[in-house]
């Protein structure tokens, strides 16, 4: 019966977008950037330096582009999906390279299929349960310490990307991604040698029950017993029981908050007075709602819950840590246009929560970022809606697709350790990606004599 929903929930969405596509499509659209070089509608926006520059959004017609595009967004959305990262670096080459946007659009219309990517996972992941406790999937106190932090750094990466110089970027990216991704390789190797010496364990407990059968109601069971012979994680159960709605409550008033100063900002001068009050008054809403979760986690009042027995009252260091990491997980989505799962992924599993749960919770705190970045890019009118709606209906069933079939080879192998090895693998094709993509743009530059220091943020307009 699940499964028959979800056919209906994901043709219900395709047959939106393509409603959406034959109806809206032709309506103006505008941007900023270079054009590459493929022929495209081509859009012009003025600078406020009186300057024009233009962007192009190829014409949506069926063909080799189009085919290829969609095959490779299904394999970014379900790796993504289970790896928790969104899929952002494969998604933005796919589309600056292979459909033929420029480079801002590619970034607009790559945050939207990751929102569709998150909300698809988040809408599967709701009605599980943890691997191990009967608890939900999504650790929602995880979530409230960095998904405000997360959303402030976005704020701040969409400013400095328009400050840093390409090769800056580009150089972070690379040096950044080949890190995190070494980093979480190892956890996943770590992490596949303690799931061999439980398979171990649990094969010799069982060689001693068919040894002595009188006695198997005496032999212990060890952690890995239970995961196995009860498997919440496989289970599922009400929505409405898996959701704590205060938390999620708090976690909806701060993406409120923070849409409502963003749409506020549009209508404020740029670099005026206002502008950089309405932009100030992100800090305390971030900060306020952080500080409520961590001093309940550093006073024991709160726990992480998907910790499970190893959990201990956080360190007011700790705590510092994870909340800076969060800003620079969004700055990294908002400088970029990826997911920020690449930093808070690995990030939950340093902080030793399951690779399931780490998985869920990242997807859940980008769902809120980069939902309220693909809302301040339709008011901004920066991706053409018909293309975006066909890629977040792809990236939606994709999604769904990669999470049911991935989780069942993990249940079937007995190795939640494929998640880390799938996350390891997806931050560093974005890093080549990502890196390559970034490398031929430095070139071309140098070729054409163009500028490539920082600029000043209040040289482009709103």
């Amino acid at each position: 019966m699940g499964r028959m929903w979800h056919a209906v929930a994901a043709l219900s969405i395709a047959s939106m977008a393509t409603v959406v596509a034959a109806a809206d499509w032709g309506l103006p659209r505008a941007g900023a950037a270079e054009a590459p070089p493929r022929m495209g509608v081509v859009r012009n926006s003025t600078r406020s330096d009186g300057n024009s520059y233009h962007h192009v959004w190829p014409p949506m017609e069926f063909g080799w582009r189009i085919v290829l595009g969609s095959l490779i967004g299904i394999f970014g959305a379900a790796s993504g999906s289970v790896g928790g990262v969104g899929g952002g670096g494969i998604f933005l080459p796919m589309l600056a390279l292979i459909i033929g946007f420029d480079p801002k659009s590619s970034a607009a219309m790559s945050k939207c299929m990751i929102m569709g990517t998150c909300v698809s996972t988040v809408y599967y992941n709701l009605k599980l349960k943890h691997p191990s406790l009967d608890i939900p999937l999504i650790d929602y106190d995880l979530a409230m310490l960095i998904q405000p932090m997360l959303m402030l750094g976005v704020s701040i990466g969409v400013i400095l990307n328009v400050v840093f110089p390409d090769w800056l970027v580009t150089a972070l990216l690379i040096i950044l991604f080949l890190v995190t991704s070494m980093k979480a390789f190892l956890k996943g190797v770590e992490t596949w040698k303690k799931e061999t010496i439980e398979k171990r364990e649990v094969a010799q407990r069982m060689h001693q029950i068919c040894q002595e059968p009188e006695r198997a109601t005496a032999i212990p069971t060890g952690p890995g017993d239970s995961v196995r012979a009860k498997n919440p994680s496989a289970e599922k159960s009400s929505l409405l029981k898996n959701v704590y709605w205060k938390e999620l409550g708090l976690l909806a008033f701060v993406w409120l908050a923070f849409l409502a100063l963003q749409i506020a900002n549009k209508y404020s001068g740029h670099c005026s007075t206002l502008f950089w009050v309405l932009n100030s008054l992100q800090i305390p809403v971030a900060v306020g709602v952080t500080m409520y979760e961590a001093h309940g986690l550093m006073t024991g009042k709160k726990v992480l819950s998907s910790k499970g027995s190893q959990q201990n009252a956080l360190k007011p260091r700790q705590l510092f840590v994870y909340c800076q990491l969060g800003i620079v997980a969004g700055l990294v989505g908002g400088l970029l246009g990826v997911g920020g799962g690449f930093i808070i992924g690995p990030l939950f599993l340093e902080l030793g929560v399951p690779p399931q749960v780490s998985s869920a919770t990242a997807t859940f705190a980008m769902m809120f970022s980069s939902s309220m970045s693909v809302v301040e890019f339709y008011i901004l009118h920066r991706f053409p809606v018909p293309y975006a709606a066909y890629f977040i209906a792809v990236a939606f069933i994709a999604a769904i697709i990669g999470q049911h079939y991935v989780r069942k080879l993990i249940r079937w192998l007995g190795r939640a350790s494929l998640i880390i090895f799938i996350l390891a693998s997806m931050i560093f094709i974005s890093a080549i990606s990502l890196g390559g993509v970034g490398i031929s743009n430095i070139i071309h530059k140098i070729e054409s004599h163009q500028y490539m220091g920082f600029e000043s943020m209040c040289k482009y307009g709103a």
